[in-house]
């Protein structure tokens, strides 16, 4: 069983920063690639950043410039850095990774409950 458990959300004003972090628990072998989805009221579940264990990252045109996605292979930690938040940044984001359980199995999606992000105009 591998659980994600997102920490870091709350309310900011427009232009400020928040940091979410997810960490990763369970039977873990790999995690090639982790990241972060949001979904904001009424919306479907998009994109925000993914990095891999390598460190290669894409970033949703929305954020880039703004958001730092980054990990610690060693903790199975994936963190996101928002800076110069804005209004439409609100919403539930979601914790993503493509966890393998062991060297043979296949990597199977795994979400963390989520954590919510207000931003005030």
């Amino acid at each position: 069983q591998v659980q994600l458990v997102e920490s870091g959300g709350g309310l900011v004003q427009a232009g400020g920063s928040l940091r979410l972090s997810c960490s990763a628990s369970g039977s873990i072998f790999s995690m090639n690639v982790m990241g972060w989805y949001r979904q904001a009221p009424g919306k479907e579940r998009e994109l925000v950043a993914l990095i891999t264990t390598g460190g290669l990252t894409t970033y949703a045109a929305s954020v880039k410039g703004r958001f730092t996605v980054s990990r610690d292979n060693a903790k199975n930690t994936v963190s996101l850095q928002m800076n110069n938040l804005k209004p439409e940044d609100t919403a539930v984001y979601y914790c993503n990774a493509n966890v393998r359980t062991t060297q043979w199995a296949e990597s199977h999606e795994r979400w963390g409950q989520g954590t919510l992000v207000t931003v005030s105009s």
